[in-house]
């Protein structure tokens, strides 16, 4: 089954699960690596997810995925927070995050790097701003950015 298709579907069952708990869909991902299939689910909610959070939307999922039998082949059903790293997809995410420090990684170079790292500013118009220390606004294409994710510091 076509990768785009099984995210589809899982989308579509997760969603009133997650809904009804009042999680958050951060991410979901049908993948192989090596010789085995994984879809992941990656959820959140104000103050973090738990284990239990992630045990309990596991239950109810795989209780759908097996009800509806979507996907043919056999996979592992993951369901865990984005962690501390997490990437920024939806517009939502680039709001809430504004101020905070991300990692930009791109396709291409720009300026002879990949990585971009700076304050958020936001997302406008498909152009991701970031201020980054020492060069100031920098703008970036959205359709140039392979990652945007929250940056780690220690």
């Amino acid at each position: 089954m076509a990768k785009n298709r099984v995210e589809k579907i899982a989308e579509k069952l997760v969603i009133p699960i997650i809904e009804n708990e009042q999680f958050e869909l951060v991410d979901l991902e049908y993948k192989k690596e090596g010789s085995n299939w994984y879809l992941r689910i990656y959820i959140d909610k104000p103050g973090g997810i738990t284990l239990d959070d992630c045990q309990k939307v596991s239950e109810q999922l795989s209780d759908e995925l097996d009800r509806e039998d979507p996907i043919k082949e056999n996979y592992f059903l993951e369901v865990s927070s984005p962690g501390l790293d997490r990437p920024l997809k939806k517009e939502a995410d680039f709001i809430r995050f504004k101020g905070e420090i991300v990692e930009v990684k791109l396709y291409e170079p720009l300026n002879g790097n990949k990585i971009i790292e700076g304050e958020l500013v936001g997302l406008e118009n498909n152009i991701i701003k970031v201020n980054v220390a020492n060069v100031g606004l920098v703008e970036l294409p959205k359709d140039k950015v392979a990652l945007t994710r929250l940056a780690i510091k220690f």
